[in-house]
């Protein structure tokens, strides 16, 4: 990959992560969605969008029984993916598909995954500041697939019972609930995500399921940081805090 890249140290994961020192990186949304989501024993897991592979990486490592398949369409990060999954060891575990989820259906087969997650970009086309860093709005801004293209992939990958996990922005919170009800995916778990108390909400964390009805569980707020600006337990615990060096 060409320019800078920094190797992130995630120590509560046991985890060594390579990716672009500046643009395409992931952020706390990853880890917030990783342990948001619900992975039985033995699950096969689909992470679309995955980046430098972050999510499947994190979930590979507190679900030793799991299987991943991530799929990323731009190229170099998906390069990046497959050297993250070789150095961490967890190649017979996750397997990096370099493609746009809009074709995903022409190999993989319907109803195929137990979980799927995503943290996709959340921005309509042209909305927003424009980044200065190459690759960064692409992980922000929607260009060839949109929130229903993700939604409707999602459901057609998992299994009829199974879950659908998303990290998104509350701006667009009527949106998903509305996409969701038109693909008859169940909204079971909804928990904002705020960056201090009394602060309003950054994104959200929603758990969709596929074939079945349930009551919504909307769940305690998560707070980010404390009145002392430090970052609260629970927080804390999720991060596993990160260090960097820049190659």
């Amino acid at each position: 990959m060409s320019g800078q890249t920094s190797d992130d140290t995630l120590r509560g994961y046991s985890l060594n992560i390579r990716q672009p020192d500046r643009g395409y990186r992931f952020s706390l949304d990853a880890l917030l969605l990783a342990k948001f989501a619900r992975v039985c024993r033995r699950a096969v897991v689909a992470d679309m969008g995955t980046g430098c592979g972050v999510i499947p990486l994190v979930l590979a490592r507190m679900h030793p029984d799991a299987r991943f398949t991530a799929v990323e369409s731009n190229p170099d990060m998906a390069s990046l993916a497959v050297e993250n999954v070789q150095a961490n060891c967890l190649e017979d575990r996750i397997e990096i598909i370099a493609d746009d989820i809009l074709t995903m259906r022409s190999y993989v087969p319907v109803s195929s995954f137990d979980l799927v997650v995503s943290n996709p970009p959340f921005r309509s086309p042209c909305s927003g500041r424009v980044s200065p860093h190459p690759g960064r709005d692409a992980a922000r801004h929607e260009t060839t697939a949109g929130l229903a293209d993700f939604l409707t992939a999602a459901k057609y990958l998992v299994k009829p019972g199974g879950r659908i996990c998303f990290i998104y922005h509350p701006s667009r919170l009527a949106e998903f609930i509305c996409c969701a009800v038109e693909l008859k995916l169940a909204l079971l778990r909804l928990r904002m995500v705020h960056g201090s108390m009394g602060a309003g909400a950054k994104v959200f964390l929603a758990e969709l399921a596929k074939g079945r009805r349930a009551d919504v569980s909307v769940e305690a707020p998560l707070i980010v940081r404390g009145d002392d600006g430090e970052y609260t337990a629970e927080v804390a615990q999720i991060l596993g805090m990160a260090e960097k060096t820049t190659t």
